[in-house]
């Protein structure tokens, strides 16, 4: 292996001070705790520099200018090819720390496959102005909160794909290096309804770390907790969630030395424990030019749910494999793009979008899909069965909530005066899905949610809130508002009456 250089004034590969510290207390701690990391700077390991290769053409991004609520204050950038289909899937790319959306884009190969199967990428990308190595925070519990940060501001950004470019809600996926990698964790956990699938690219579980220094004992030498715990920590991201669960794919190096390759193994029991599976491998095989061990784990009807690609002799970096052949893409001449798998190629296949996944079953479309009845909190469906039908799936507002036997199904759980758009598709015996039915929006009675925009103090006045050493905790849900004072400003949203959530940039 070659060897790592050591530069001055190392940081982990995520942890830099966080927004807001200031003084030289925190990049005296980080100075200190870096030396246990191991060779890292300003957020990545230095890797060795490749041979060079000859100058490509950069992938051409486009920057969205206003994208919605950014209460994370991202930026947004845009790849769309020119192949670009109707209706398009898309593919939130997350970069690693020091790198930039357009640094991602021209080096880990992801362009390569939205030009051959053209589908949209988004780049969010992170600004020093939050992260001195432009880094995701993705240990800061202000930035990985359902609604709330970095979080809400990529969630914003797949909103604004959709409005903007027609994109397919049904077909939305998430990958990242690194930091990126950890926030993709972050945006499966916290939005499992917008993501059907997700690739985590030497990354760590969701729920590791909730301040800098417990950050550094995630990244090495790994936390150790047991899968229904990891698992916990996913389901109370998002408290109450029913519908499906994203399918997730995990990347790591086997010689990762900042981000130890016990992580993917969290990884995996996180997510296998989300599906309801064990963490034996139902297959394994190798892939690639450099015989990378695959593991799957497999869902209801064969669907792979899990799986964990270890690619042996490389250091932390995203696996590419610089070429023109049909397995081949990326770049190795900027840090942390590793010759040595197309990692890009493997995961564009695991989300789908290869046009080799598995074709929808035979199935007709139901017909008479309607809505017979609603309360404030439920909506009622009813459809003509379909022959040879052994389930049917039901998907709210683009996402599939439920696979009853046979109609009429209840949805539950929803806000009142709410209103959301269905379809049903039929599903054969191995679970295969038909043709979906023509959609049907129905609304729930009641009063839709009521939002108030105010100060802590001002909260806490008005009885949305209360106060204890000195936070700020909303009534209801608890949700920790920040400190007690005139300074920090929140939308809260009330739902049913009495409870309050936090629901800054997301409430109507």
């Amino acid at each position: 292996m070659p060897s790592y250089e050591r530069c001055p004034e190392p940081q982990p590969f995520a942890e830099p001070a966080p927004r807001g510290t200031r003084g030289g207390r925190w990049r005296r701690a980080l100075g200190r705790m870096a030396a246990v990391v191991g060779l890292v700077v300003a957020g990545a390991v230095v890797a060795p520099s490749p041979p060079a290769q000859a100058a490509q053409a950069a992938v051409a991004l486009e920057k969205v200018g206003s994208f919605g609520a950014n209460p994370g204050g991202l930026n947004m950038y845009v790849y769309r090819p020119a192949t670009l289909t109707a209706n398009p899937a898309v593919v939130v790319a997350l970069h690693g720390c020091t790198q930039s959306a357009q640094i991602y884009a021209d080096n880990a190969g992801l362009a390569t496959f939205a030009d051959r199967h053209g589908f949209l990428l988004v780049f969010p990308e992170q600004t020093s102005a939050n992260n001195s190595s432009k880094c995701f925070n993705w240990f800061q519990p202000g930035d990985t909160r359902r609604g709330q940060g970095e979080a809400a501001s990529i969630r914003q950004m797949v909103a604004h794909a959709g409005s903007a470019y027609g994109a397919d809600p049904e077909r939305t996926f998430v990958t990242g290096l690194s930091a990126g990698g950890a926030m993709t964790s972050v945006m499966l956990a916290a939005y499992p309804e917008v993501f059907t699938a997700g690739a985590v690219v030497a990354g760590l579980p969701y729920g590791c770390a909730d301040d800098v220094v417990s950050a550094y004992s995630c990244m090495s030498p790994g936390v150790d907790r047991t899968p229904s715990a990891w698992a916990q920590s996913v389901r109370d991201a998002h408290p109450g969630y029913t519908g499906p669960w994203p399918r997730v794919a995990v990347w790591h190096g086997d010689n990762d030395p900042t981000v130890a390759k016990k992580n993917a193994d969290e990884l995996r029991d996180q997510w296998t424990a989300v599906h309801g599976l064990d963490q034996s491998p139902d297959r394994t095989d190798t892939i690639g030019p450099n015989a990378t061990r695959r593991e799957q784990y497999l869902g209801a009807g064969g669907t792979v749910a899990v799986e964990v690609d270890r690619v042996p002799a490389i250091g932390h970096g995203t696996p590419v494999d610089p070429g023109t052949g049909a397995t081949q893409c990326g770049a190795t001449g900027t840090a942390n793009f590793i010759d040595s798998i197309c990692s890009s190629h493997w995961i564009t296949g695991f989300f789908g979008l290869d046009g080799a996944a598995p074709v929808p079953g035979g199935l007709p479309a139901p017909s008479g899909l309607a809505a017979t009845g609603a309360t404030d909190t439920s909506v009622t469906l009813t459809w003509n069965g379909v022959t040879d039908a052994a389930s049917y799936a039901v998907y709210r507002d683009g996402t599939r909530i439920a696979t009853p036997a046979a109609p009429p199904f209840t949805d539950t759980g929803l806000s009142p005066g709410g209103s959301h758009t269905y379809s049903v598709a039929a599903r054969d015996p191995s679970g295969r899905e038909g043709a979906r039915s023509s959609q049907v929006t129905a609304a729930t009675t009641g009063s839709a949610a009521t939002c108030w925009t105010a100060n802590n103090y001002q909260h806490v006045q008005a009885g949305r809130a209360t106060t204890s050493g000195g936070y700020t905790y909303a009534k209801g849900s608890g949700q920790n508002m920040g400190l007690y004072n005139v300074a920090v400003t929140h939308t809260l949203k009330e739902s049913p009456a009495g409870h309050y959530v936090i629901a800054d940039g997301t409430c109507p």
